[in-house]
């Protein structure tokens, strides 16, 4: 387990000076309140004598457990030493409201799903299950946390999810956040306890992309990108470069001299 730090401030001298002896002028600018000196922001071990350590208590008040719980994941890699920075809690808070609003609806706090799973999200859902699954098993829960993000983000921009969908997620959020995922699998209509539930499974195939982008290049230079099905061959990669519009542009008047392709990485057009 890494070392959990804390700000703290440091005058020039090097004498560190605890940190409710300190005062905040603009941005990034702090000086000793008694005084006025100009001190630099450190990050140091949490100390009584620093007076830099953080209550948990007082986080849980302002943004609840499940938001306190799931930052000290995020932190970083768990055998790393990390500062604690009280202003990054609030992404992982808005990252739960968003999760929420997936869900439920603000005003009637109704639970709503879509009566047809969209196939994008389902295979993203199942890349999620497999990556969460295995940071567990890593104890990197930070990118287990990220991929959960993405997740949200997608399915929110795609228009929600599933009834399915939705049950299966919330017992990825489980371990994370369990009483979210509790209130959440409650209003699914489902009984007992979500943590007492196994991980959802995943199908291999849904990890594999079928069509893959690829980058167009003009003398050595990408100019457009194209998205082809993933076992294309070099005379497909070609046509479909040589057929894309910013590219027809780019070599329009001139002589394509060569056009190199390396299938699943790039065309690289040589006109002059």
């Amino acid at each position: 387990q890494g070392m959990i730090l804390s700000f703290a401030y440091q005058r020039k001298s090097k004498v560190l000076v605890p940190v409710d002896e300190v005062q905040e002028r603009g941005e990034g600018a702090f000086f000793e309140k008694a005084t006025g000196e100009a001190v630099k922001q450190i990050t140091a071990k949490m100390s009584k004598s620093l007076r830099n350590v953080i209550n948990p208590d007082d986080v849980i008040a302002d943004y609840g457990a499940d938001t306190f719980r799931l930052y000290e994941m995020y932190m970083g890699p768990l055998d790393m030493s990390k500062p604690w920075n009280t202003r990054d809690i609030s992404g992982l808070f808005r990252f739960l409201q968003r999760t929420w609003r997936l869900a439920v609806d603000e005003k009637s706090g109704a639970l709503k799903v879509r009566d047809k799973a969209d196939d994008k999200i389902e295979k993203q859902l199942h890349r999620c299950i497999a990556k969460v699954g295995q940071d567990i098993e890593r104890l990197a829960f930070n990118t287990g946390i990220a991929a959960m993000i993405e997740f949200v983000n997608a399915a929110t921009s795609a228009g929600g999810l599933s009834r399915d969908q939705l049950e299966r997620f919330c017992r990825v959020l489980s371990p994370f956040v369990p009483h979210l995922g509790q209130e959440l699998y409650d209003k699914l209509g489902e009984e007992g306890a979500l943590a007492l539930r196994d991980w959802p499974a995943h199908d291999p195939a849904m990890l594999v992309d079928d069509e893959i982008e690829i980058p167009v290049q003009v003398l050595g230079k990408v100019r457009a990108r194209i998205t082809v099905p993933r076992d294309s061959n070099k005379q497909a990669l070609q046509d479909a470069a040589m057929a894309n519009e910013r590219i027809q542009e780019l070599i329009a008047g001139k002589t394509v001299r060569k056009v190199i392709v390396v299938p699943g990485k790039l065309v690289n057009i040589v006109a002059n």
